[in-house]
């Protein structure tokens, strides 16, 4: 289940009147509205506040006073219906004024894009800075029940609820900071503009190559759609009830998820121990493959007797313990670049070159001539370590990937899967590289053959029986 879907879809229903019902005994929203208007008008002439100086007098409408970019609408046309008792306002009249402070001091805390956690919309953390180092963006006065919303990139959707914890901070200038006229709860407000509508509706405005970013006027002549409000109260209690629902959902997806990687790992740890399928005595003995090899390679002393004596663990009597090299026709690392090369497959580059990059399976280009020709495995030695694939074709491998090419005594199926099992895989400085020489000595449990087949059989249906879990939660 898409969880981030299931709670823009909320939020839709609730900024169109279809999450709780409409209450006929409700002020409607306009009353409230025009009711503030003339006590901003009668506080204008009196000399107490001054007039925006993109607004106009009060008997303009409120839909001429903007020059609305908003797509699919014209001018003075509703972006979509709401109940009656609702009211369609712009920034300008639904939010008061963003307030400057400059901060003062010795220390203060100060509240960046990089505050704002994008995920849960929260602020994660208020930097403390000394006045003498503050940057000069942070000059945006915060209080409690303001919105804060990135202008930078606003598709990355840095959008954080102020509460008591940060009520003194101050903000960076790329926030508009909103704050809501009486007309607004304030968590309604914060709700609302999470909203797709609102997010997608303002990155229509987007400017700029480097930091494409929307303006204050782009968020004051905006329209937002207001209800009475004691139903935003109802349609918060109804958010909040319903976000809650979705974080046990996610969190128990979350658990899901990684119960199935557990799962997967289990799978394979019993595979290359023997307790996956059953042994049959039929089954030509592991021992007697290796002294075939023994006798290809005219060896007079099989490694494989000296490997009996240091198991790892225990495995079964018709199996055997030995190195990757052993097992292996060729261990090599990827050289460099293919002077003939190609970004696309073309008449001339029809062999796939790979590097130790996960994305499209490390495909990097094509070039005229193969390196491996036969079927093999190659794993990833630098940057995303252990990250293993099955190659069938003749392929060109790159600098920081190893290339396996097993004997004919393993099942590659096998041997990759017990090599996603042996080789620890992740991302960073902190897991060591691999080299050739540190494969090579790495030992293996080695099945007769028909085992392996039906070991590589019982992973694949299992592990398919997990993935229609997995895909079943993301859709």
């Amino acid at each position: 289940m898409d969880t981030k879907k299931l709670r823009q879809k909320i939020l839709d229903l609730a900024i169109r009147g279809k999450l709780v019902p409409q209450d006929p005994n409700d002020e409607p929203a306009s009353v409230l509205l025009e009711r503030i208007k003339e006590e901003k008008e009668r506080l204008i002439k009196e000399g107490k506040i001054k007039r925006d100086k993109k607004e106009k007098t009060s008997d303009t409408s409120p839909y001429q006073n903007y020059e609305l970019k908003i797509t699919n609408y014209e001018l003075g046309e509703k972006p979509f219906e709401v109940p009656e008792s609702w009211v369609w306002a712009s920034g300008l009249e639904c939010f008061n004024p963003m307030e400057s402070r400059k901060p003062t001091g010795v220390k203060f805390r100060y509240i960046d894009i990089n505050s704002i956690d994008n995920k849960k919309h929260t602020i994660s953390e208020a930097r403390q800075l000394y006045v003498s180092e503050a940057p000069s963006r942070a000059s945006r006065s915060v209080d409690i029940g303001d919105t804060l919303f990135s202008m930078v990139r606003p598709y990355l959707e840095n959008i954080a609820y102020v509460d008591e914890n940060y009520h003194n901070c101050i903000a960076s200038t790329g926030f508009f900071v909103c704050k809501p006229q009486r007309v607004l709860h304030s968590k309604y407000l914060y709700y609302l503009m999470l909203s797709s509508y609102v997010i997608d509706g303002l990155n229509v405005f987007m400017k700029g190559d480097n930091s494409p970013s929307i303006n204050n006027d782009n968020i004051t002549s905006f329209l937002y759609p207001i209800p009475p409000l004691n139903e935003q109260k109802r349609i918060i209690t109804i958010i909040e009830s319903a976000f809650s629902l979705v974080d046990e959902i996610e969190a128990n997806q979350q658990g899901l998820t990684q119960f199935i990687k557990q799962a997967k790992f289990k799978v394979l740890d019993l595979a290359i121990r023997g307790k996956l399928v059953p042994q049959d005595p039929n089954d030509e003995p592991a021992s007697e493959l290796l002294e075939r090899i023994k006798k290809e390679q005219n060896a007079t002393k099989s490694s494989a007797d000296t490997l009996h004596y240091n198991q790892p663990f225990e495995i079964p009597e018709s199996w055997e313990w030995v190195t990757i090299s052993q097992i292996s026709e060729s261990i090599s690392a990827g050289g460099d670049k293919p002077l003939i090369f190609s970004s696309i497959k073309t008449n001339e580059c029809t062999v796939p070159i790979y590097s130790n990059a996960i994305t499209n399976k490390g495909l990097y280009g094509y070039t005229n001539m193969a390196i491996i020709t036969k079927p093999s495995i190659t794993i990833s030695a630098r940057g995303t370590i252990g990250y293993s694939c099955i190659r069938y074709e003749s392929f060109c491998p790159i600098i920081r990937l190893i290339s396996i090419t097993p004997r004919k005594i393993i099942n590659i199926e096998y041997l990759y899967r017990a090599l996603c099992y042996l080789i620890p895989q992740g991302e960073g400085s902190s897991i060591p590289q691999l080299t050739v020489p540190a494969i090579n000595p790495k030992k293996i449990p080695l099945p007769p053959l028909s085992e392996q087949k039906r070991i590589v059989s019982k992973i694949e249906d299992i592990f398919s029986q997990l993935d229609t879990i997995e895909k079943a939660l993301k859709a």
